[in-house]
Order: C-alpha cells, then structure tokens, then sequence
C-alpha cells in the first residue's frame, strides 16, 4: 500500500546551540520519553519550541514524522482516507466465439502521516497541534493511552484497529490558548502528555544562539541581546520580543552594517523597525511609538550610538 508521509531523519541543525539551559530540558524531556510519555512543548512564539522538538527526536534516534496543526484538518488527514482511482478490465476469452469485457473503478485508501508513525514505530511531531480542531485530534486519546488506534471501516482489510508499534513516540508542541488561531486542547489528551512550559532563554542561551544564527562577533551579539532584553523587561510592549527579534536585527545588520560598530542611524532604525513590528498586533493603540522611543535609548545605552533621531 502506497503511504502519504514524508520521513525525516532527525539531526541538529547546524547553527543549533545545546547551552547547559538547552541541555537540561532536552534530558528532562528525554526521561519523560524513555518512560513511555508523550512530551508537549508549550511556550510562546519564538521560545525555541520545534527547534528543541527536533533536538529531542535527534537524541531519540528514530525517523522523524511531521504534521503541522491545521484548522481545516479532519481525523482521515491524519489517519489516512481515499485517494485517486483504480481501475479493473477483465477480460473473458473462455469460449473462442465469445468475447466478455468487465471494467470497474473505485477509489485506494492511503494511509497518512499518524498511521505511518504508528505502524513503524517512528517519531511523530504535531508542531502546534492547538491549531487542529479537537474533533479531529480524538484519535490520539487511544493512540497515546491504550497503544491502539482504530481505523476506519471503509477502509477495507480485515483490520479494525493498529497496535502502535513499540518505538511510536509522540513530541507535541503549542502556543498559549490566548493565541488567535488556536483551540483549547482536550483535558483527556492533556492528561496523556507531560507539558514542558518554555519561558524566554537565559542570557547565556540568547548571546549564543543569535550569534549562531548570525555569524556576528560574540561581542555584538551580546549588545544585540541587551536591546531585546531590555525591551523585554521594560513592560511597555503588546507582546514581549523573544530571540526571534534578537535574530532578525543581527543577521540585518549583518547584510547593511557589516556589524553593531557601523552606521548609527543604520542600527537604531533596524532596531526600531523590528521590534515594534514584532511586539505590537495593530500598532494603533501608541505602544509602537513608546517602543521606539524606549529602543532608541537602549541602542544608545548598549550600542555606544551617537546621533540619530526617533523615528
């Protein structure tokens, strides 16, 4: 039977970054695993959730299956349903004089990406699995508890059920439930997995993982990483900026400036510019001209800038 999956094979990127933060989650979440539990990741945009889900799998060692929660998902997107046609010619010689045709048609069934997890014993990650409908995540409460998981009748086949395979790990991660698009997840599945809650990375974690991603000197990550978390912790912002900010203005200026030591009115506009787009939704309640006023000063602060002027 043709299966609808793709298998990834799990490795560390290579600008990830394993601080003694990122180790200890990982082994934490590795215990849980070991054990037999399913293990949920749940922290806010940019906490470093599918990035630590992959880390996990690589430590894990079994091909990696991925589904990406989806509002328009159904239970048959992840179990598996009826895909294309089969056609069938018979043709009937038995009297010479006598020529019989029969041809028919019907549907295949494909097993998708959840059944391929199952059946093979690979590592599955449901990368926000909230924006799924809960409807349609119902057939993971037998999957996760009981090791079973029922299959459809129209089908076809004499198997009503799949007995998951002994190496099926589950890795899940989500957004908080005040998030737009996503749904609050069943109590019975919540009950089934251990939920890590991811916070903003120590300083550590931050200056290494931007200068990873960025190539920049330690020594401008580190001025980089102050900005953000500066902002961070001032309480004017929507939505506090995570590493995602502090990655984005790196690997900016990286490509204008050549660093953080370079054009002033450069770092003090990208600065601006990206972190009141990254912690405001609508920018019309005056946060974002709060946010670039309180930037400008913290470019100055950590930046050693000259000059410039609010924007």
């Amino acid at each position: 039977m043709e299966e609808l999956a793709t298998v990834i094979e799990p490795r560390a990127g290579p600008a990830f970054v394993e601080t003694a933060y990122v180790k200890g989650l990982t082994e934490r979440a590795l215990a849980y695993v070991k054990v037999g539990f399913p293990v949920h990741f749940r922290g806010a945009s940019g906490t470093g959730k599918t990035s630590l889900a992959l880390h996990l799998a690589s430590k894990i060692g079994r091909p990696v299956i991925m589904i990406h929660g989806d509002e328009a998902y159904t239970t048959s997107d992840l179990s598996g349903g009826e895909h294309g046609y089969r056609f069938r010619k018979v043709v009937d010689r038995f009297c010479s004089r006598v020529l019989k045709v029969e041809e028919d048609m019907d549907k295949r069934w494909v097993d998708n990406r959840l059944t391929v997890a199952c059946r093979h014993g690979f590592t599955l990650i449901y990368d926000e699995y909230t924006r799924s409908r809960p409807e349609a995540n119902n057939i993971l409460l037998s999957i996760l508890q009981e090791r079973m998981m029922d299959l459809p009748v129209r089908r076809g086949g004499e198997e009503t059920y799949l007995k998951v395979h002994p190496n099926f790990t589950a890795i899940f991660t989500s957004n908080p439930e005040e998030y737009a698009g996503v749904h609050r997840s069943q109590d019975a599945l919540r009950d089934r997995m251990v939920t890590l809650d991811l916070e903003n990375f120590d300083l550590e974690t931050e200056i290494q993982i931007t200068q990873a991603r960025s190539g920049l000197p330690r020594e401008d990550a580190e001025k980089i990483v102050a900005v953000v978390r500066g902002l961070r912790e001032s309480g004017v912002c929507e939505f506090a900026p995570t590493i995602r900010g502090s990655i984005m203005i790196a690997k900016v200026l990286r490509v204008l400036n050549g660093g953080v030591e370079g054009s002033n009115d450069i770092i003090e506009r990208t600065c601006q510019d990206i972190l009141a787009s990254e912690t405001s939704r609508t920018g019309r309640n005056g946060s974002q001209a709060k946010v670039r006023a309180l930037v400008r000063k913290l470019v100055k602060q950590h930046c050693r800038v000259d000059g410039g002027s609010d924007r």
